[in-house]
């Protein structure tokens, strides 16, 4: 009907031959063969709604397609919360990467790092100079931008050439820092000791690396690549002490590692017997045991296990049982809660695939530890050493940085299993009671020795005055005999 207004639907404005004018807000007017005026929809390329619906397919394809590692990016929100955050993930003296770059509080750090990468440059080579180095690591600028998060708004602050300035002498002062710090020369450029050790804890941190080719790419360029690659190797055996004597690959099969961070990991993870990918499921939750103290009273003994390793957790059931850690070295200090909130934050990070190794150790130990006399244990079994202080500022920071992680469920399921069964065994644990209440020291062990001894002379005592002593008969015998 001539003048009508409707709306039709896709299929019907494909059928029809119509002329399209368009009008305000998205919408167009429409003539048919019939002179009737057509009313419909047509979502703008650029409009919000078809702005969701590309990025809702593309977000499908971007999952599909990624092969690149694990990303240099923020902590992850879940623990941005924590109440000590700035405490565990912020830079102290030092920013390196972009994240941190340019904030007021690390202005006076960024001459040492000047100074730093001037020495780098000058022990490169007689015939290296700063802009040639420069040059090369600008080459490789878009490949090295893509290690870090590309969604994190940082980024898009720096231009390729204002990145590759601030890598390159990021990444030199970070080399030639690591090599004055195994050597000891940070006299050479008057740098003291506290400054040396805040600036150790600030490579660690998640928000604060740089990609691990970057490095590759300048020892490349140097003459004392060599002695640089084994300068990395003792700096990391500082803050994770390795038992192997061969050096710790810097590649995972054919990836190379993202940054120093990852190499940590490895460190602490490598080289130890793991059950967190099989044995026996034992449901998390459910042991009942809660401290070490729990587990010394029903006769479980702690001893240091092999190797240092983080998954080197094992249980020996043979009485009275015996529960094997790995030694926490170096000793605990100010920097043991950053550098395990950095490792668990890693972990976390959701491009990085792994078995939450550390998350793992970490909530295992926290289990183990309730009060200040499960640290005294734990001292005591040389399992940890402690630089901290008291023993309750040590238990206090690992029920601190324990607080809401999820560790791997099956992670060390074999060992919980074998403690629980232990701890359910009556009559290892009356045993272990008798022997706890009585032997727990010198003093109770002499005072029940006493108590038997003085029972026993009794109980003696008693015998012979009744069996040696005359009875009635024996009178009656000897007034007959007589």
């Amino acid at each position: 009907m001539a003048g009508t207004e409707h709306v039709i639907s896709v299929e019907e404005l494909l059928s029809r031959k119509v002329n399209v004018v368009r009008t305000e807000a998205g919408q167009t007017s429409r003539s048919g063969n019939d002179g009737s005026r057509i009313e419909v929809q047509v979502i703008e390329k650029d409009s919000p709604r078809q702005q969701w619906l590309d990025e809702l397919e593309k977000a499908g394809d971007e999952a599909a397609d990624q092969k690149t590692g694990p990303k240099i990016q923020k902590v992850p929100f879940l623990l941005r919360d924590h109440k000590d955050a700035a405490k565990y993930f912020e830079p102290r003296v030092v920013s390196l990467g972009p994240i941190h770059h340019g904030k007021p509080k690390y202005r006076k750090a960024e001459k040492y790092k000047l100074v730093l990468a001037n020495k780098f440059v000058k022990e490169s080579g007689k015939d290296k100079k700063a802009e040639s180095l420069y040059a090369e690591i600008e080459k490789k600028i878009k490949k090295l931008r893509e290690y870090f998060d590309d969604d994190e708004e940082v980024m898009k602050n720096y231009d390729d050439e204002y990145l590759a300035r601030m890598l390159f002498v990021d990444g030199c002062a970070v080399l030639q820092f690591m090599y004055y710090a195994v050597e000891d020369k940070f006299k050479d450029v008057k740098i003291k000791d506290d400054q040396a050790a805040f600036g150790q804890e600030d490579l660690f941190l998640l928000e604060n690396q740089l990609p691990y080719q970057l490095l590759e790419d300048l020892m490349e360029l140097s003459e004392k690549k060599e002695i640089l690659k084994k300068s990395i190797e003792r700096f990391i055996g500082r803050h994770a002490t390795f038992d192997k004597k061969n050096d710790m690959p810097a590649t995972k099969g054919d990836k190379p590692a993202p940054h120093l961070l990852d190499r940590l990991r490895t460190r602490l993870l490598i080289g130890g017997k793991s059950d967190s990918s099989g044995g026996q499921k034992w449901q998390a939750g459910w042991n009942s045991y809660r401290n070490v103290q729990e587990l010394r009273e029903v006769g479980i003994k702690l001893k240091p296990s092999k190797t240092s390793s983080l998954t080197d957790v094992s249980f020996d059931k043979r009485y009275p049982g015996h529960l094997y850690l790995p030694q926490i070295t170096p000793a605990l200090d100010d920097s043991t809660g950053p550098n395990f909130l950095n490792l668990v934050a890693y972990e976390m990070c959701p491009d990085f695939e792994n078995d939450f190794g550390v998350t793992s150790y970490i909530c295992f130990l926290d289990s183990l530890i309730d009060h200040p006399e499960d640290v005294k244990e734990l001292r005591k079994e040389l399992i940890l050493h402690n630089l901290l202080g008291s023993d309750k500022e040590v238990a206090k920071l690992f029920n601190d940085i324990a607080t809401d992680l999820a560790p791997n469920p099956n992670a060390y399921a074999d060992v919980k299993k074998q403690i629980q069964d232990c701890y359910d065994n009556k009559w290892k644990t009356w045993i272990a009671q008798g022997i706890h209440d009585h032997f727990s020291s010198p003093w109770t062990g002499v005072g029940f020795a006493a108590a038997f001894v003085a029972l026993f002379l009794t109980a003696a005592q008693t015998w012979f005055t009744v069996f040696s002593s005359p009875g009635p008969c024996d009178n009656f015998c000897q007034h007959h005999r007589g």
